[in-house]
């Protein structure tokens, strides 16, 4: 791949603006993408936090659910934040009937797992896959990793033992917004992959 790795942000809904602005500013050329066409165009997808239910009923209705499965079993880097790690999660607990996920990572995550809005909170995680400083991380309604299959190994937990940061293969998922704090080595881990496929 010659020159800036192209990635996605799944525009179907929520804190899209925020990973296209912070991936623009590490050099990526980005789009947003709501089609399966707009799919095929990138070699990395972000998606973003949001309401993970309305994300799920919005990707088959725009007939972006199998081509998304199919992207990630092909290989394709995906960072999920947020409503973004429960879509890549295999499991979920407290999920809406009948709502689904594109899956890919060996885990078990629990939706809002936090609380309301109103106990949003921010933390300082060590990360020791980033090295240097801790990650100033915001949860706002986040979900947790219940449980972390063989296939998956855990990036960070909060001080209780809790897991916020879960990494697979090409597939990265956070219980935080590293977009909001601007923080972007997760971001720059996430590009890093789409370039070493390329």
């Amino acid at each position: 791949m010659a020159g800036s790795p192209r990635v996605g942000v799944l525009s179907l809904q929520g804190d899209v603006r925020e990973h296209a602005a912070l991936l623009e500013g590490l050099g990526a050329e980005v789009a947003l993408v709501r089609r399966p066409g707009e799919l095929e165009a990138v070699d990395g997808l972000v998606i973003p936090g949001g309401e993970s239910s309305v994300i799920d009923k919005l990707s088959r209705l725009f007939g972006m659910q199998e081509p998304i499965r199919a992207a990630i079993r092909d290989g394709m880097p995906v960072l999920g934040t947020c409503a973004g790690l429960i879509m890549l999660a295999d499991r979920l607990v407290d999920a809406i009937d009948g709502q689904e996920s594109f899956g890919g990572l060996d885990v078990t995550v629990r939706r809002n797992a936090f609380g309301r809005q109103v106990e949003s909170f921010e933390a300082d995680l060590d990360v020791p896959a980033l090295g240097g400083e801790p990650v100033h991380a915001a949860f706002i309604r986040g979900p947790v990793v219940e449980s972390v299959g063989p296939a998956a190994s855990v990036l960070a937990s909060l001080d209780d033992g809790r897991v916020v940061a879960v990494e697979q293969g090409a597939l990265l998922g956070l219980s935080f917004h590293p977009e909001i704090t601007g923080e972007t080595r997760f971001h720059r881990r996430f590009l890093d992959r789409v370039l070493a496929r390329g």
